[in-house]
This record gives C-alpha cells, sequence and structure tokens, in this order.
C-alpha cells in the first residue's frame, strides 16, 4: 500500500477556472472545514479512515500519493465531461464460421 502524503482540494474560482489547494496534511483543512465523518468504505485502503468534510466530496485517489477532495460544483462537472468523452471503440474480430457446424443445423 502507498503512502498517500498530500492532500489536494479543488474547487472554481469566481473567474470560472479550476483552482487547486495543496496541502502536506490534513491539519489545515482540519481548521478550514467541519468533519463530518471517517471514510470506511473506500476500495482503496490507503484512504480509510481519512476523514469527510462538510461541503466536499471525497476523500478519492489521484495518482500514488495524492488525496483528492471537490466541491460539489467541481465534482459534477468533472464527472459530466469524463462520462460525455468518447472511448474509441474496439473492433472486434470476425470469428469465421465453421461450415461443417451450420451443416448440422
Amino acid at each position: 500500500m502507498t503512502k498517500k502524503e498530500t492532500f489536494r482540494v479543488v474547487t472554481r474560482g469566481s473567474d470560472g477556472k479550476l483552482r487547486i489547494r495543496d496541502f502536506p496534511s490534513s491539519e489545515p483543512l482540519l481548521e478550514m472545514h467541519t468533519q463530518i465523518g471517517v471514510d470506511d468504505c473506500s476500495t482503496d485502503l490507503a484512504l480509510r479512515g481519512l476523514p469527510i468534510f462538510r461541503g466536499l466530496i471525497g476523500p478519492m485517489p489521484e495518482g500514488k500519493s495524492v488525496i483528492r477532495y471537490e466541491s460539489p460544483e467541481v465534482f459534477e462537472t468533472l464527472t459530466k465531461e469524463w462520462s460525455n468523452t468518447k472511448s474509441k471503440r474496439r473492433r472486434r474480430r470476425a470469428v469465421p464460421i465453421d461450415e461443417s457446424v451450420t451443416e448440422q443445423l
């Protein structure tokens, strides 16, 4: 398990641009936001036990050493953008039909 070392908060500034602030620990976040619980169900075991803050979505992993929190508006916008991106379609190879099987049908 990799140790998460950076706490990142992503919000949107008044100019509409993403605002990213990194913290070396959760202490500054505990002073700025109200903790309402702890994560006890993340599939990333390194996130379990981390604080959940009122008004922020998270914790969520970002890379190997970053714990990310987002404002609800940023979370909704980035999730919509992510879900609307077109993924490259994989083409399946056509499986040749075994004519001896079709003759038996």
